[in-house]
């Protein structure tokens, strides 16, 4: 079996350790400075939408910088043409210099350049100087009047700068929203159930006395704020205002918001109601999800390609592949306990501490995938080769638009919509009862539905049976998952059980529990999917190269939530769609989200990649002209 781990994997979606920055000097300019960039994403605070932004931005400076010397391509925001004696030497200096300032500028407050000693050598700050000097240039050059590749760096680092302070995303007041306002009062994690649920419809921040932390480490107070509720407003790369909804929001503000699916299914007081049923049976799947994260019940599935992928847009009706295209052979079965798959890849895709964000391991995926042998660096997959800082530029113009543009869509999504997480969704269904016997006192037709083995009624005759330990809650409702906390992580799991539903925690660390943001739709599959679409637009192929990519994982030593996995094991993917859509997948397993968050996203993710790619390829060809905003002034 062909693995790709070193190559491919060796830091995508890191989830069991902190990335490092690594030693890419022997790659393009480009590539250091994307690598630069994911190093200094890790180290700030994780703001998917932000840094989402902060990949595309320096994705254009690159790539202007590189289009100022060729005679048929377009910039996107800094329009200029220059000439050189050497071409790469002089488009190497100036996508120096146009990234070393804009990033500097972008990270300035970072938790990175938090330092005691304003000498440490990894202060982010001083590791974008020290790349500066290793690839000898001035790192305090900042003149943009000069007539050279350095000042034509620094006029695109300006262009980008101004650029991105009225561009919508309030960048002067720390990224924070402008009007937004939670309809729920905080759910305290301290204490069972959700009393503080005004609207079971609606996102409701959480709360918890020994305070959160963020997907990158970092301390971020005791309750939540509703990241990007109003990204929608930010200007995109190329979403088109055909499919544009301008919402009110009252007091004269609006929500901006792209490719709209329309509201998720609402919980009502009517429990024969069509949205009702379909909003209690997607979180009853969260919760038969988390009761499956248990090695020790035997169960086994194969998640090799033969079994698992190939799935149509928008649904899980993939049953594998008959054989590898590459080779001609088929796949090779890879029996695991579910128990160990379902939790890998919860924590794989989950992006763990020190986390480049869901858009920014994608481009870590893309660079991984550039540094296999098998790679032909064709645009599209046709024409000639390409040198690699060409197929650098390129592909990050083309991935880095698609992940701003899918942030825009899917946090306008989530900012308008405004729809709840699994944890409080239901703790709070769990505190009005049951829904299905209308004779009993715990009935409540907001109440959840009862499963026999998986959601039970606590009763004097089960605390005789399977419900002993719940002796004291009779009249509540129990459900079989995920114990959660109160073990040690190092050394024992948690395994699944019954436990009071008001209680449930999702399969997410205990100070991070569930992202600060709304969950309609899912990010991680409005990401991944339309990542996938450039990475098979770019490539002219769907595979990856040679029919797999895969990552290894030892037994006992990749979880970090808990002791796992008990076996050695390797997710595996045949087409770059297929991981995005394991992904999207992923966050069910999670608890995370239920799937009517995941589905659209994934058909969003696909629209936005594809037109990401087609404007992206307009740059290249050199069929457009600069796209003028209004409300900036660009430099010629």
């Amino acid at each position: 079996m062909r693995t790709l781990t070193a190559v491919l994997l060796a830091g995508l979606l890191i989830a069991a350790q902190p990335a490092q920055a690594g030693d890419f000097s022997g790659h393009s300019v480009a590539r250091q400075w994307n690598e630069a960039l994911l190093d200094a994403i890790r180290n700030d605070f994780a703001r998917p939408v932000v840094h989402a932004r902060n990949l595309y931005h320096a994705s254009v400076a690159m790539w202007d910088a590189w289009a100022a010397f060729d005679s048929r391509a377009d910039g996107v925001l800094h329009l200029e043409s220059m000439s050189a004696g050497s071409i790469e030497e002089a488009r190497n200096e100036a996508i120096s210099h146009a990234v070393h300032k804009l990033l500097q500028h972008r990270f300035a407050l970072s938790p990175g350049n938090d330092t005691v000693d304003p000498d440490d050598p990894e202060k982010t700050s001083n590791k974008l100087e020290a790349l500066m000097v290793s690839l000898g240039y001035d790192p305090d050059f900042n003149d943009p009047h000069e007539d050279s590749p350095r000042g034509l760096g620094i006029r695109i680092a300006d262009t980008l700068i101004d650029y991105g302070l009225d561009d919508g995303a309030n960048e002067s007041n720390a990224y924070s929203n402008r009007f937004y306002q939670p309809i729920n009062d905080p759910l305290n994690l301290d204490e069972p159930g959700n009393a503080a649920m005004i609207d079971p419809n609606r996102w409701q921040p959480l709360q918890r006395s020994e305070g959160f932390v963020d997907q990158s480490g970092n301390q971020v107070g005791d309750a939540q704020n509703f990241l990007g509720a109003e990204w929608g407003q930010v200007l995109p790369f190329a979403l088109d205002e055909s499919n544009l909804d301008i919402h009110p929001a009252g007091s004269g503000n609006e929500y901006w918001v792209y490719h709209d699916p329309g509201p998720p299914p609402m919980l009502t007081n009517d429990p024969g109601a069509d949205s009702t049923v379909e909003y209690k049976a997607n979180f009853v799947g969260v919760i038969e999800f988390s009761s499956m994260l248990d090695p020790s019940d035997g169960e086994e599935m194969d998640i090799s390609p033969a079994s698992m992928g190939n799935s149509t847009l928008g649904t899980n009706d993939g049953t594998g592949y008959s054989t590898n295209p590459y080779t001609g052979a088929p796949y090779e079965p890879q029996p695991v306990l579910r128990g160990d798959y379902y939790r890998a890849i919860a924590e794989f895709w989950a992006d763990g501490p020190a986390s480049e964000t869901p858009p920014g391991h994608w481009f870590t995926l893309l660079n991984s995938v550039n540094d296999d042998p098998l790679l032909e660096r064709r645009i599209g997959g046709e024409g000639d080769l390409v040198d690699p800082l060409e197929w650098d530029v390129k592909a990050y113009l083309a991935l880095g638009g698609a992940m701003h543009d899918a942030a825009v869509s899917s946090w306008g999504i989530k900012g308008y919509h405004d729809a709840v997480r699994p944890i409080a969704a239901i703790r709070y269904m769990a505190s009005r009862g049951q829904s299905t016997d209308l004779a009993d006192p715990s009935y409540d037709p907001e109440g959840l539905p009862l499963v026999p083995g998986l959601i039970e009624l606590i009763t004097a005759d089960s605390v005789n049976n399977h419900h002993a330990h719940l002796a004291d809650h009779i009249g509540e409702i129990a459900i079989r998952a995920w114990r959660g906390h109160g073990h040690d992580p190092e050394t024992e799991t948690a395994g699944v059980g019954w436990i009071r539903a008001q209680a449930w925690w999702p399969y997410q660390q205990p100070d991070f529990v569930t992202p600060p943001f709304a969950g309609y739709v899912s990010g991680h599959s409005t990401f991944s999917r339309a990542a996938a679409q450039v990475l098979t637009r770019l490539t002219g192929d769907e595979f990856f190269p040679g029919g797999l990519g895969e990552y290894c994982v030892a037994q006992d030593s990749f979880l970090s939530f808990e002791l796992g996995p008990s076996q050695d094991m390797c997710l595996q993917w045949a087409r770059y769609y297929d991981a995005a859509d394991e992904s999207g997948r992923s966050r069910i397993y999670g608890g995370i989200h239920p799937e009517f968050d995941d589905l659209p996203g994934r058909v969003i993710g696909q629209t936005v990649g594809n037109d990401a790619w087609n404007l992206a390829r307009r740059y290249f060809r050199g069929d457009i002209h600069l796209l003028f905003r209004d409300s900036f002034e660009v430099r010629e």
